[in-house]
């Protein structure tokens, strides 16, 4: 699907992330090879100053093609976890999450954080959000917002050693079971991220070049 899309415009695909988690995973969803910045040596850091996850998503797509210099397609993601009895947090902040002084928690500690702060709540209903952009060019791109409803498990619930970032502590209603315990192509299937990827190579498919 999308190698014809790279075939169309002869062009390099550039994922606008350091993640290369996330770069894996995208590539299994896409079913194409992209390109980080680190593969080029590029220094990408982006600050993610948006209020919701889709100005996020721009901002690092918009952000990584003026570091290349060219208009290259580039695709940009921002995904977090809404946690209703925390009033949606930490959503955008996600990745961010107990940050203190510039530095970063762990997986692990911002997952027992989480926890902490959720103590014995009652309602423990939450999402994943991930917002997909395509950047063509900064005024031509498509973007997609897709979700994933679960639950938020209890301390001594946590488990799964697949996945990443809050995956061992977010349970799928339907399954039973955490996405840490799913494999990456059950993952894949159902995740917000799968959903929005599999939405963006669909509509990749409507592009018409443009005339020069």
């Amino acid at each position: 699907m999308l190698v014809k899309i790279r075939k169309i415009l002869n062009m390099n695909i550039w994922f606008a992330s350091n993640n290369a988690q996330k770069k894996e995973e995208l590539e299994a969803i896409l079913k194409v090879s992209l390109k980080i910045p680190s593969d080029e040596g590029l220094i990408f850091n982006p600050e993610e100053t948006g209020a919701a996850f889709c100005d996020n998503a721009l901002i690092k797509a918009r952000e990584l093609q003026k570091l290349l210099g060219k208009n290259e397609p580039v695709i940009a993601d921002d995904s977090g976890l809404c946690v209703d009895a925390l009033n949606g947090r930490p959503g955008v902040l996600s990745a961010r999450y107990g940050m203190e002084n510039g530095i970063k928690l762990t997986a692990f500690q911002q997952n027992i954080k989480l926890l902490d702060e959720l103590g014995d709540a009652q309602d423990r209903s939450a999402r994943f959000v991930c917002t997909m952009a395509f950047l063509l060019n900064a005024d031509r791109f498509i973007l997609v917002q897709e979700t994933i409803e679960g639950k938020i498990v209890k301390k001594n619930e946590m488990r799964g050693d697949g996945g990443f970032g809050y995956d061992p502590i977010f349970l799928l209603k339907d399954y039973g079971r955490t996405l840490a315990e799913l494999s990456a192509e059950e993952k894949n299937m159902v995740s917000h991220r799968g959903k929005a990827g599999k939405q963006i190579a669909l509509l990749i498919k409507t592009i018409q070049p443009q005339r020069q």
